[in-house]
C-alpha cells in the first residue's frame, strides 16, 4: 500500500506573482516502491461557462470560452527508480511566473467564471500497479491598486422612496415610505468590511426585514456578444421586524475569501460586484436599491 501527498511550506497557501512555491512531496509505503518517474505540474487557468439562458445565443462564444491558461509547466521530480519502505520526503520549489503575455489573476471561485491554481504530482508505476496522483489548490493574491484610489472614493448617500423606484408597474400599490442612509465608500479594500448606516425615516406599512445582499456580476464574451449574469454571494439581515422609525441601523459586511476578488476587466471576461439594500414588507413585497462597488486590494 502506497500513498502520495503534497504539502506546502506556507500554511495559508497564499502566494503572489514572482513568489517561489515551496513544499514537499511525501511518499509513504509499506515496502520498497518501484516507480516509473515522478512529475510535478503547476497549473493555473480561467474557466468560463455560459449560463443556461445564454447557451445557443452566440455561436461565436464557443471560441472565446476555451479555458485561458495563465501558468502551466511540468518538472521531473524523480527519474524511474525505487523508493525505500516507510516515509520519503522530496522537497520542491517552483517560481510563480505566468506564461508570456499573461497575468496571474487572483484566485476566484464564481458561478460562470473560475480562476484556480493547482499543483499536481503524478507517480507513474508499472502496468500491474495503480499510478498515484495528488492535487492541491493554492491561492494567488495580488496588490492591485495604489492608495490614491482610496482617496478618490466617496461615500454613497441614498434615499429610497416610492419616487426613486424603477421597474414598478403600479406605483399606487406601493406603501408610502422613506429610507435614508449611506455606504461609507464606493471603492472598498477587499480585506476590510463594507460599512454604512441606514434609517427608516417613515413607513406606512409594517416592515418584516431589511437585508444587505452582495452580488457578483460575471460577464463572459467577446466582440461578437457577451453574456452577463448576476448571482448572489451572500445575504445579511441587518434588521428584523417592524423597526423603530428614526433609529440608525449600522451596515457591516465582511467580504468572503475566494468568492470575491478585486474587480477585474479583461478582453474575454469581467468580474464586478454590487450591493443591494433590500426592504421586505409584512405582505412579502420587497423593494431593492442597487449600488455598484469596486473592490481593490491595497
Amino acid at each position: 500500500m502506497a500513498t502520495l501527498d503534497v504539502r506546502l511550506k506556507k500554511v495559508n497557501k497564499i502566494y503572489k506573482e514572482g513568489d517561489v512555491v515551496a513544499g514537499v512531496i511525501v511518499v509513504t509505503s509499506n515496502g520498497d516502491l518501484q516507480h516509473q518517474g515522478i512529475t510535478l505540474t503547476v497549473d493555473g487557468a480561467v474557466t468560463l461557462q455560459l449560463s443556461a439562458k445564454s447557451v445557443g445565443l452566440f455561436e461565436a462564444f464557443y471560441n472565446s470560452l476555451k479555458p485561458i491558461h495563465l501558468i502551466n509547466y511540468s518538472l521531473e521530480i524523480s527519474k524511474p527508480g525505487k523508493l525505500p519502505s516507510g516515509k520519503t520526503e522530496i522537497p520542491f520549489e517552483v517560481p510563480l511566473k505566468p506564461k508570456p503575455n499573461k497575468t496571474l489573476y487572483e484566485t476566484y471561485h464564481g458561478v460562470f467564471i473560475n480562476v484556480q491554481y493547482s499543483i499536481k504530482v503524478d507517480m507513474k508505476r508499472s502496468l500491474l500497479s495503480k499510478d498515484l496522483q495528488k492535487s492541491i489548490e493554492f491561492i494567488v493574491e495580488n496588490k492591485t491598486t495604489n492608495k490614491d484610489e482610496k482617496n478618490k472614493s466617496k461615500a454613497i448617500p441614498f434615499t429610497i422612496s416610492p419616487e426613486t423606484l424603477t421597474n414598478i408597474k403600479e406605483k399606487g400599490n406601493v406603501p408610502k415610505f422613506k429610507i435614508k442612509g449611506k455606504l461609507t465608500s464606493s471603492v472598498l479594500n477587499i480585506t476590510e468590511p463594507l460599512t454604512g448606516e441606514l434609517m427608516v425615516d417613515s413607513c406606512d406599512a409594517q416592515i418584516k426585514s431589511i437585508e444587505i445582499q452582495l452580488v457578483r456580476v460575471e460577464t463572459c464574451g467577446c466582440a461578437e456578444g457577451y453574456a452577463k449574469d448576476a448571482t448572489e454571494i451572500q445575504n445579511i439581515q441587518i434588521a428584523d421586524g417592524d423597526v423603530s422609525r428614526g433609529l440608525l441601523i449600522p451596515i457591516y459586511m465582511i467580504f468572503p475569501r475566494l468568492f470575491t476578488c478585486p474587480t477585474l476587466s479583461t478582453n474575454n471576461f469581467k468580474i464586478d460586484f454590487e450591493i443591494n439594500v433590500v426592504v421586505v414588507f409584512r405582505d412579502d413585497h420587497l423593494v431593492t436599491e442597487n449600488f455598484p462597488i469596486k473592490l481593490v486590494r491595497y
